[in-house]
């Protein structure tokens, strides 16, 4: 295994983690959540599972929707599935939910703030979208809607659905829904390794002993 892909495994799960802790502590705010974290709760309170576990049902049932769009998932995919909801488990079962107002919205704005540090961490190991961005994505390629009208509609039903099974619809929600994107676009660039894996992959083909190896 190189370095390159060393680092990149490694910059793919911490953030996977990340995130998970991230959603943890913004469910634990008690503000009000992301659209996608509203429908979990929700149908975990009908279900009796827990949010975290439902989290992973919900990420594998939406990437099973990948198949009729013709959507590909990477190793980030089928990670993301996996890692983001048993790390917000975990941290829900470990540590204590804050009770005063002020140590909630503290919780929900460092919560906010991992999240958008972690996106930008598994973004940057370039190994395959989280499972409802590629759902974006696919419906826009198989629509030709444009990318905010495709997001904005998966968003508002999952929203909605969350909030009538009872999931956390609060001040959190929209703060979440207006900040998380610019939030993202500064976190990106931080841990982009685009131009090191091109140059990787630029030197693996200009080295015939590689060219051999893989053959």
């Amino acid at each position: 295994m190189s370095r390159l892909t060393a680092l990149r495994l490694t910059q793919l799960v911490l953030g996977l983690v990340a995130y998970g802790v991230g959603i943890a502590l913004m469910v634990q705010a008690a503000v009000g959540v992301s659209p996608w974290d509203v429908l979990a709760q929700g149908l975990a309170r009908i279900t009796g599972i827990e949010f975290g576990w439902m989290t992973i049902l919900i990420g594998a049932v939406v990437l099973l929707l990948w198949i009729p769009i013709r959507q590909k998932p990477g190793l980030g995919t089928v990670l993301n599935v996996l890692i983001v909801g048993a790390a917000a488990q975990v941290f829900l079962d470990l540590v204590p939910a804050p009770t005063e107002l002020w140590l909630r919205i503290v919780s929900f704005a460092g919560g906010l703030a991992v999240v958008a540090l972690a996106t930008g961490a598994y973004i940057g190991s370039q190994y395959g979208p989280g499972p409802r961005d590629g759902l974006m994505t696919g419906l826009r390629a198989r629509t030709g809607w444009p990318i905010w009208i495709v997001r904005t509609g998966i968003e508002v039903v999952v929203v909605t659905i969350g909030w009538l099974l009872g999931g956390d619809v609060g001040f959190g929600t929209i703060a979440f829904a207006l900040l998380i994107g610019p939030m993202v676009h500064v976190t990106m660039p931080w841990f982009s390794l685009g131009e090191r894996i091109e140059r990787d992959r630029a030197a693996r083909s200009a080295d015939p002993t590689t060219k051999e190896a893989v053959a």
